[in-house]
């Protein structure tokens, strides 16, 4: 068995276990698209990335009464692995491999939870430049503590959800070297009805409405021959909060995030960004079951720097590909195209040419109903006018 057919029978082997378990929720982007806004565009088949993250956010703040200040800060560590399976489909895994959330003390949290997958993508709708697919993911709580400060909510339960992706470009064959428009809608469910969040659990306070929301993100894409140049959008807005009592990240948020990529090579990218929260400072917890922050402090960073690599790990032609073989393969992706566009345009002369055949066959039987009529209304006065009158 060689390589590939080993790592193609891998993917299928995680594939199966992972619709077992139910799949669907919103983890770290790689493959194709954005820091957080997806790409209705899947990996080719065949093809396997690996993008790793890692975003960083700190304050200092002092407690009420308190004579000196303390550093808070909240750093994660992250790396996704996508595979290309065909032409519509891409499986993704993607697990928090490290979550300091230092506090005035130190924690810890190595491994965190784990994200996985699947993309249907890359679905083009006919005679126009916008592109459109789903995405279904599921949040598996590998990690030793959830409901952390200054992140996202989250449960501690196998949460999970679906992301609807609409995509434009000005050429749909090679999006990624013209303006990219990305939009997304999506659903998340976090599954924690009858969980306890409380951190001492002689408190006993349990979930009793499941926590939903909806995603959203907006992104534009400039790219270049070696720098790209985006900026994102992106936000949520609960169905059903999450506990006030025991719930940090309750409110609804809303991020600008502009980013700059470098291709160093073909089969690598670097990026750095920043996160900058436009939603406003207000926290709705009531801290009763949980230990509270100076009022400095918010449930949702301010600020969050972001940095991230992407390596192309198969094809390994890819390698050894050169700027002549690119431009080859272009011109043959341009002959199918063309192609493409020939034969749907005389499937639509054939189907007008169908269409005018209907429309006279209809006309034709409308003229033999009205002839009918007239026949039987003519057979009808005839026979009244042939019958002798009624006697007194």
């Amino acid at each position: 068995m060689n390589f590939k057919r080993a790592i193609s029978m891998g993917v299928l082997i995680v594939l199966v276990v992972s619709l077992a378990s139910g799949l669907n929720a919103n983890g770290l982007n790689g493959g194709r698209g954005l820091t957080y806004v997806k790409s209705a565009w899947s990996l080719k088949p065949g093809y396997l990335t690996l993008y790793g993250r890692s975003q960083v956010f700190g304050k200092v703040a002092s407690h009420e009464g308190a004579s000196n200040a303390v550093s808070y800060w909240n750093i994660q560590g992250a790396f996704s692995l996508n595979y290309g399976v065909s032409k519509h489909l891409e499986f993704a895994i993607s697990p928090i491999m490290y979550q300091d959330t230092q506090r005035g003390e130190k924690r810890y949290i190595m491994p965190g939870d784990l994200y996985m997958g699947l993309k249907f993508g890359s679905y083009n709708i006919k005679r126009s430049s916008l592109t459109w697919g789903i995405s279904l993911d599921t949040r598996f709580p590998t990690g030793k503590e959830s409901n952390i400060v200054f992140e996202p909510y989250s449960a501690g339960t196998v949460e999970w959800g679906f992301t609807g992706m609409l995509s434009y470009s000005k050429d749909p064959l090679y999006p990624e070297e013209e303006l990219n428009v990305d939009f997304n809608i999506g659903y998340l469910n976090h599954n924690d009805v009858g969980e306890s969040l409380s951190a001492n659990s002689a408190n006993n306070f349990n979930v009793t409405s499941m926590t939903q929301e909806i995603l959203y993100g907006f992104g534009l894409k400039i790219p270049s021959s070696e720098f790209d140049f985006s900026v994102e959008l992106y936000g949520n807005s609960f169905i059903q909060k999450p506990p006030k009592e025991t719930a940090y990240s309750i409110e609804n948020y809303f991020y600008l995030t502009p980013t700059i990529s470098y291709h160093a090579f073909k089969w690598l990218t670097f990026k750095v960004g920043a996160d900058f929260r436009l939603s406003s400072n207000t926290d709705e917890t009531t801290y009763e079951y949980i230990s509270k922050f100076p009022e400095a402090l918010p449930n949702y960073p301010t600020w969050r720097l972001n940095f991230g690599v992407n390596i192309l790990l198969l094809p390994t032609n890819v390698f050894r590909v050169s700027d002549k073989d690119i431009l080859i393969r272009k011109a043959e992706n341009r002959r199918e195209l063309f192609e493409q566009i020939i034969n749907e345009q005389r499937e639509t002369e054939s189907a007008e040419e169908e269409l005018d055949r209907i429309k006279a066959e209809r006309k034709k039987a409308e003229r033999e109903l009205e002839r009918l009529r007239r026949i039987l209304e003519g057979d009808k006065n005839k026979k009244t006018t042939s019958e002798p009158p009624p006697s007194e």
